[in-house]
């Protein structure tokens, strides 16, 4: 997006379409089916599969196998209750999968969509690959613990 495409009379339509398509975090939207219905450009950096790759998919696509049962357990009562136990603007912090199958570490925002009665009808997220920080976390927690004589988990 260039200055030209906001000078003069502001167009919100065209800036949220160009923030959403074009941010460098990943943003998706996935069904009550948990279908990707939509994948950004910041998606694609961040996990490899294009969005030709990714549209129509399950968000398995991008879950860790030994994380799956307790994803679609809460994903599918989310979506039957219209309740998810994180609020509004927590922040998570998950692992995820990358096309060429490497681990990272994500956090992420989401924000729920409902129909004209209520019903929770699907769920956009906002992700950041903050791999790189969480590494920092787990060598200065091991040196750390090192230096104590104590071990530690992580």
């Amino acid at each position: 997006m260039t200055v030209d495409d906001v000078a003069g009379a502001f167009d919100l339509d065209r800036f949220s379409r160009a923030l959403v398509e074009h941010i460098s975090d990943a943003i998706l939207y996935a069904g009550k089916d948990g279908l990707i219905s939509y994948w950004n450009a910041g998606a694609e950096r961040i996990f490899g599969f294009s969005a030709e790759e990714a549209v129509g998919q399950s968000l398995d696509l991008i879950i860790p196998p030994n994380l799956r049962k307790r994803h679609w357990d809460g994903y599918e009562k989310t979506m039957r209750t219209g309740q998810t136990r994180y609020g509004s603007g927590d922040l998570l912090a998950v692992p995820a999968l990358r096309k060429d199958g490497t681990r990272i570490s994500v956090e992420f925002s989401m924000l729920p969509f409902f129909d004209e009665q209520a019903r929770m009808i699907g769920i956009a997220a906002v992700l950041r690959d903050v791999t790189r920080n969480f590494e920092t976390v787990k060598a200065l927690r091991r040196e750390l613990a090192a230096r104590s004589g104590a071990k530690h988990p992580l």
